[in-house]
């Protein structure tokens, strides 16, 4: 999304600002001024103790400084007879009054709002709202089907978002604050007066600290208020479904099926008579390799067959492209850490490459330009790259499991994950160079013939680029102009008089040279005849030959080996549905799982692995050094460069960590947990939760190990220590203490 720049001058002299001087600005201005300035000096030191600093000497200067009045009289209020979600009743910004509070402003389609939500879901569960802290999502939509209460609740579930959600479709309070992009984060103190705007993705760290030095000044200052809300998460509300939000369809050359079932976090396989030949995944959420029914992914968009035995999976939640050997059954990490990257170039072997919200994947092959080593040019064989639509960089990667020579005679190195189309910039600029092309959120992949097709999704377009060259191409949908993001609609036509909104997925039909769209938000499939860039809306009627079909968010298509079958992810309705092209109708296509009791137990027996379970005496230490040591099975080590990640997680404890997340450096990493809270000994669960994450690799693979440990409080009698060490011991295939 699109961010403004502020003039350094005014920055530099924000601090010796007089009062006369901000009645002459906006208050949405001066706010980012200070919020800029705050981060400025926090950036200037990575000394915790300091960085608290000079959070506690801003709160009090903006508590005491006259030139911030304007500020601190501004207070607001959510309009009336909005639609609210996770709440049992509607909420209101004077009864907030006695927390902080975070307005989480955001649209559903857009990644980078998507970005954020696992940073908030994370501070949710430092500082509860028992804790003072309420972070409510203020939907402020750009499509107009964002606009619409049903859509928004489907993608509260889709997301898992817990906190409450307002809709507000005029935008109102967007604009009575003077919020310009999304996302944005605005805090307001206890009072309801705006302390900082924080506009795009990345704040995270930056967020959660301040938030702790917040919490302890208005505490302090007996600000904050002691009550609960009428928390009703809505994603208690799904139907029950053996599918929930299914994502991309991709199909084998010999006939058979994968769909990427999102919001259950795996992939299933089946056939044309819709018998599910395997489940991929444990159905929980994580980043774990292995044997297919204890791997885990994270809302998986992406699905392709780079063979009959080997499927190609783009995870997107988890910022990782996954490969799954279906005669193995074993699942493994290509490219990705588990962590959101910004990197816009790469090169970096694929487990060492951070990556971003991956949407979809296809596969291409060419012949290598290296001529040395043919003496036969008309047998030069084929190799095989992995095409990414990363939607986080707005860009088109590749993963190439061979090294190989490209455009341009270009190297790349085997298995590297590199940028190959887009510059990064979010626009809907066409370029015969493809560096300096751009994409605005690129969702959907096909591959046809020389071409390679793109759903375009924040630009509401279909564009195409060279898989000879890299010159990309408008197709239909968008505006000439490649800033304007804002040009989409509902109408068949040519090229750019064509409008579509917000399509999510693009297949390729071999068997007529036509691309048929799945044009999402305005729950329709086109058609478009590429001699000369023609789209017209398919009308499908249902079997009975009278009722005419509708779809809820459509985001993917995919045709049978004969061509005269398309199935379709019909997203917001967890269901599948077959159209006959021939005929024009529609029938549900049911998956027919196996019934088998042992696999639905799997997940329990995973859980209970990956959950390790430590006693220590947390209610009875004012202060407690753990140290944690991790060992490897001898045909493990840890990859080098890699990051070997751990997080804190101590939502209702008394014991806190300055330092909240870290590295582990050869296996091992101390903490020091301190009591900072008495009244919280009389909470019932006393439990700390430290996530671990491992980036692993033996001699033929890479291997990617996430686990807790769980720290539960031990009420035997007796004195303690306040040095503990935890030793974990790690296999191949199993975890466990030692």
């Amino acid at each position: 999304m699109r961010f403004f720049r502020r003039s350094k001058e005014v920055l530099r002299r924000l601090f010796n600002i007089t009062k006369m001087e901000t009645e002459d600005l906006e208050p949405s201005d001066l706010l980012c001024y200070i919020t800029e300035d705050l981060q400025l000096r926090y950036q200037s030191t990575k000394d915790v103790a300091q960085q608290s600093q000079i959070f506690q000497d801003f709160l009090r200067r903006w508590e005491g400084d006259t030139a911030l009045d304007v500020l601190r009289k501004q207070k607001y209020e959510f309009g009336k007879d909005l639609d609210w979600f996770n709440v049992s009743h509607h909420l209101t910004l004077e009864g907030l009054r006695g927390k902080l509070v975070i307005l989480d402003f955001f649209t559903y389609c857009c990644i980078n709002c998507m970005h954020i939500l696992p940073e908030l879901n994370s501070l949710e569960k430092l500082y509860p709202i028992e804790r003072g802290l309420v972070v409510v999502g203020v939907h402020s939509p750009k499509f107009e089907n964002e606009k619409d209460a049903v859509n928004i609740l489907a993608a509260a579930q889709r997301y898992n978002i817990e906190h409450p959600i307002v809709n507000d479709p005029t935008m109102s309070l967007w604009r009575n604050i003077g919020v310009r992009c999304w996302p944005t984060l605005v805090v307001l103190s206890p009072s309801g007066a705006p302390l900082l705007m924080l506009m795009g993705e990345g704040h995270g760290i930056f967020l959660e600290r301040f938030t702790e030095q917040a919490l302890r000044f208005f505490s302090q200052k007996q600000e904050l208020k002691e009550f609960s809300l009428p928390l009703r998460p809505s994603v208690d509300l799904l139907p029950a479904s053996k599918l929930k939000f299914p994502a991309k369809i991709a199909r084998s050359e010999e006939g058979r099926f994968a769909v990427a079932d999102a919001g259950n976090h795996r992939i299933i396989v089946f056939n044309i008579e819709g018998d599910v030949l395997l489940k991929i995944g444990s159905g929980s959420c994580g980043l774990v390799d292995g044997h297919i029914t204890s791997a885990r992914f994270n809302s998986p968009q992406g699905v392709a067959f780079l063979n009959e035995n080997t499927l190609i999976v783009a995870d997107t939640e988890n910022h990782a492209i996954r490969q799954v050997n279906l005669l193995t059954q074993m699942v493994e990490t290509l490219a990705g850490t588990g962590h959101q990257g910004h990197d816009r170039s790469g090169g970096k072997e694929g487990p060492l490459q951070q990556i971003s919200s991956p949407w979809d994947v296809a596969v291409y092959r060419t012949r290598d330009m290296d001529m040395s080593f043919h003496l036969d040019e008309q047998n030069v064989p084929e190799k095989t790259i992995i095409l990414i639509s990363m939607a986080g960089t707005h860009q088109i990667w590749g993963y190439f499991p061979e090294a190989m020579i490209w455009w341009k005679f270009r190297k790349f190195e085997p298995r590297t994950c590199v940028s190959l189309i887009g510059n990064g910039m979010e626009e809907n600029r066409n370029n015969s160079y493809p560096q300096n092309a751009a994409f605005a959120q690129p969702s959907g992949l096909a591959m046809g013939k020389d071409f390679l097709f793109i759903a375009d999704s924040e630009s509401s377009s279909i564009r195409k680029a060279s898989m000879l060259d890299g010159k990309v191409l408008a197709v239909v949908g968008g505006d000439r102009n490649p800033q304007n993001l804002f040009a989409y609609g509902d109408e068949d036509g040519k090229q750019f008089s064509a409008k579509l909104q917000h399509p999510l997925g693009v297949c390729f039909n071999h068997t007529n040279g036509k691309v048929y769209v799945a044009d999402t938000y305005n729950h329709k499939i086109k058609v478009i005849n590429v001699e000369n860039n023609v789209i017209e809306t398919c009308k499908y009627v249902q079997d009975d030959g009278a009722t005419i079909q509708n779809f809820n968010e459509p985001a993917s298509l995919c045709f049978d080996n004969s061509g005269r079958y398309l199935l379709i992810s019909d997203t917001n309705n967890h269901q599948l549905l077959r159209v006959n092209v021939e005929t024009n109708t529609t029938t549900q296509f049911l998956l027919k799982f196996p019934q088998n009791a042992a696999e639905d137990e799997s997940d329990g027996l995973l859980r209970s692995g990956l959950e390790l379970f430590k006693r220590l005496p947390l209610t009875k230490s004012k202060q407690l050094k753990l140290s944690v040591s991790i060992s490897l099975d001898d045909k493990l080590k840890f990859t080098n460069e890699a990051p070997q990640k751990w997080s804190l997680n101590s939502a209702n404890s008394a014991l806190k960590s300055l330092n909240t997340r870290g590295s582990i450096s050869d296996g091992k990493f101390e903490l020091q947990l301190k009591r900072f809270d008495p009244s919280a000994l009389n909470l019932e669960n006393q439990a700390l939760k430290l996530d671990l994450s491992l980036s692993l690799c033996d001699d033929k693979r890479c291997l990617m190990k996430r686990f807790s440990l769980i720290l539960n409080d031990d009420d035997v009698d007796g004195t303690t220590e306040e040095e503990y060490e935890v030793k974990v011991h790690v296999t191949p295939n199993n975890i466990e203490l030692v």
